[in-house]
């Protein structure tokens, strides 16, 4: 059974056609098959893992609706844990693009899988299958593929899946850390609500209210029984995985990534981004990572309200903002060298400054009572993040993902750099008030003052 919602969502996906989400509908991986792609033969893709998951189910399943398969499923080693990297792309491009374009791939796949056989189809301007293994992320059904080369990971550009089938009597037996990051991904929506919120107010990313509806329509729902998350509750993580499949066919209907992505996952990416975790057995979570991210932008959120914006001295702000120049010497004093031409970019793209900035300043000031009404009513606090993240068993202490308190901080201005999405840090940034909001955070009586370990209450 397919939800209402997902059927809704596929209405407007522009690359997703088929989805088939419910108890026991591996079954109908061949119909699926089948009616998506028309007369293609099927390269069956997974890993150790996830073919012990539901292999042989997938392979009757197309067998019986009448798919050729072109050979034996392709089956990466099951351990070490598959790493995203582009490597792995070529063994799967090499392997396929022999076998002639009238073959498509259908992975058996969590997030890692499914973004190599997202980039490998993409590449070879095929398009393919998934069917979900685990609750995990956010991007089964969004396009981009998250692969690193050479350790540096971002999201390369591919298209979506065509179709995807999400058994949950599948998904509900997933290892538990596949559960744990599917709930870190997919809390991060609050914060990146409230990011959305205030660029829609200042003019800068309108928000789509159908959009907006998909990803945060039942958000809260989704959130509020993280204790059953934990205890691997079918019904509970079949809302988890719904919500992560509706927030990457939000993507498809935005063409953006805005609907499901705030500051809370730029803290992930610039973690990523320098390779921290990927060599680990099992290599790091992206959700995981947002998870933390998520309680670190919601602290950042809660501070700011807190601020009397009206009173603020405009002229200052202007008088004190950074140049050009210095705001490229700053970016690139912070960033490590793959990382550093992209974030200049980026940061030089939003900055501001002299009448610009005055005017933005001024902006701000107009519509911030808007601003913090609506802000306080989608978001959460950052406890609450943190309490949630913990029952549900997902890190949510820096400390939990070897992140040492310096870098900690640190991550706190290097996020603001590495996009150009307007988030909560460059609210901050445009008032001039980054320095002093993160050092409250982080002096004694501050948010991270008093959880300097994750046993802090």
């Amino acid at each position: 059974m397919t939800t209402e919602l997902i059927k809704k969502a596929l209405g407007t996906a522009t690359e997703t056609r088929e989805i088939a989400f419910g108890r026991g509908v591996v079954t109908r991986t061949g119909e699926i098959f089948k009616k998506t792609f028309p007369g293609k033969k099927v390269l069956v893709v997974a890993d150790g893992n996830t073919f012990e998951a539901c292999g042989d189910a997938v392979v009757k399943s197309l067998v019986d609706a009448g798919v050729e398969a072109v050979e034996e499923p392709y089956v990466f080693p099951g351990t070490p844990t598959l790493y995203a990297g582009y490597e792995n792309v070529t063994k799967l491009r090499e392997h396929l693009e022999p076998l002639g374009d009238g073959v498509v791939v259908c992975s058996i796949a969590s997030g890692t899988l499914n973004d190599i056989a997202k980039l490998t189809s993409g590449e070879l301007g095929r398009e393919y299958m998934n069917v979900c293994t685990a609750p995990s992320v956010d991007g089964y059904a969004a396009f981009g593929a998250s692969i690193a080369i050479d350790g540096f990971k971002i999201t390369r550009s591919c298209p979506a899946p065509a179709a995807l089938v999400a058994d949950l009597n599948v998904i509900a037996h997933a290892p538990k850390r596949l559960v744990e990051t599917g709930y870190g991904d997919l809390i991060e929506k609050i914060p990146a609500g409230a990011d959305w919120i205030a660029a829609d107010e200042l003019g800068i990313e309108a928000i789509d209210d159908y959009v907006w509806g998909l990803v945060q329509g039942n958000l809260r729902e989704v959130l509020g029984d993280p204790q059953a998350i934990a205890d691997g509750d079918v019904d509970a993580i079949g809302l988890l995985t719904e919500g992560n499949i509706m927030s990457g066919l939000a993507m498809q209907a935005a063409q953006s990534s805005r609907p499901a992505s705030g500051a809370g996952h730029q803290f992930s990416h610039v973690w990523e981004m320098e390779g921290h975790g990927l060599d680990w057995e099992p290599p790091l979570s992206h959700g995981n990572k947002v998870g933390v991210g998520t309680v670190a932008s919601c602290a950042l959120w809660e501070e700011l309200l807190k601020v009397d914006v009206a009173a603020l001295d405009t002229d200052k702000i202007v008088a004190n903002a950074k140049s050009a120049d210095e705001v490229e010497r700053y970016v690139r004093s912070m960033q490590i060298d793959k990382i550093a031409d992209q974030a200049v970019k980026h940061s030089l793209n939003k900055h501001l400054e002299g009448e610009a900035l005055r005017e933005r300043v001024e902006l701000i000031k107009k519509q911030w009572p808007a601003i913090k009404e609506r802000v306080s009513k989608q978001l959460m606090s950052p406890q609450e993040a943190m309490d949630k993240l913990r029952t549900a068993g997902a890190p949510y202490h820096p400390e939990m993902l070897k992140i040492d308190w310096e870098r900690f901080h640190k991550t706190h201005f290097q996020a603001q750099q590495i996009r150009s999405r307007y988030t909560v840090l460059d609210i901050l940034v445009d008032l001039g008030l980054l320095d002093e909001v993160v050092e409250n955070l982080f002096a004694e009586n501050g948010f991270w003052g008093r959880h300097r370990h994750p046993e802090d209450k």
